[in-house]
């Protein structure tokens, strides 16, 4: 009796043991997971991805990293709502590779990763949002993948547009160590943040451009949206005009606070649910 009764005590121990187990660490959403994928090229890119429900893919902007995405009203809402969010260090940020060869920027390298990481996971569709310089990696998905349902492009007007684009060939100069008084201040950053130099200024150097001619084909919905006081990077509502299927939503804001706002947040919710 005595053994019976030892052994039925030993047993609610060990269910006492892994309730406790399950308690103080929770199983994870079937896709909460992060780590690297290498790419076509051997650059290793890292990425995160939490949840289950439809895919949304977000895209980073220049000198930041998959982690700004974060600190977003519309990341929280997202990950509220169910969606299976996927972001990423582009390669030459955060935790992914920086290669210093301007080949390794060259004929589409970023979304030729992004491509590879959703093959990777076995995405069949998804939304790609972008903001800044991650709204010109968007446009690129939308001529290359035609997985992408739809995308929303981000705190960006029609400048990109422009293989020869003036700004984007200042940031070039200014990161590569040239005098360019007016972006002295972003120069500063990099250096004081620890940044690779090297790796953002060859970003600079290669990055992609979608034509006029190319953009008029893109048959899925397209959001540009963009802050009230924000038109460093061309005029939002020519961008719209070159996409058949494109709205803009002008929301308050320059460039940096729009991405973190609630109407941001609110405008791609909406967009994204239709």
């Amino acid at each position: 009796m005595c053994n019976i009764i030892n052994r039925y005590m030993m047993k609610c121990k060990f269910c006492l043991i892994i309730c406790l187990l399950l308690i103080a660490f929770p199983a994870r959403t079937q896709n909460d997971s992060s780590g690297y994928f290498t790419s076509f090229d051997g650059t290793r890119i890292y990425y995160e991805q939490k949840g289950k429900g439809e895919t949304i893919v977000l895209i980073h902007g220049f000198i930041v990293s998959g982690d700004s995405w974060k600190k977003t009203t519309l990341y929280q809402e997202l990950i509220a709502a169910g969606y299976h969010v996927l972001l990423f260090d582009m390669r030459g940020n955060g935790k992914s590779d920086k290669p210093h060869t301007a080949t390794a920027y060259q004929q589409d390298a970023e979304a030729k990763d992004i491509m590879g990481i959703l093959d990777y996971l076995n995405v069949k569709k998804y939304i790609a949002i972008g903001y800044s310089r991650g709204s010109i990696i968007t446009a690129r998905l939308l001529v290359l993948d035609s997985r992408v349902l739809k995308a929303v492009i981000g705190g960006m007007g029609d400048g990109f547009t422009d293989p020869d684009w003036p700004r984007r060939i200042l940031f070039y100069k200014a990161l590569s160590g040239e005098t360019v008084k007016e972006l002295e201040g972003m120069v500063k950053y990099v250096k004081e943040s620890g940044l690779d130099q090297q790796a953002l200024a060859l970003l600079q150097k290669e990055q992609p451009a979608t034509v006029p001619s190319e953009l008029k084909n893109i048959k899925q919905p397209l959001l540009v949206i963009c802050g009230d006081k924000d038109l460093d990077n061309g005029s939002p509502l020519a961008l719209k005009n070159l996409v058949p299927l494109a709205q803009l939503e002008i929301v308050p804001g320059d460039h940096g606070s729009t991405l973190r706002s609630v109407p941001f947040s609110k405008a791609v919710m909406e967009f994204i649910r239709k």
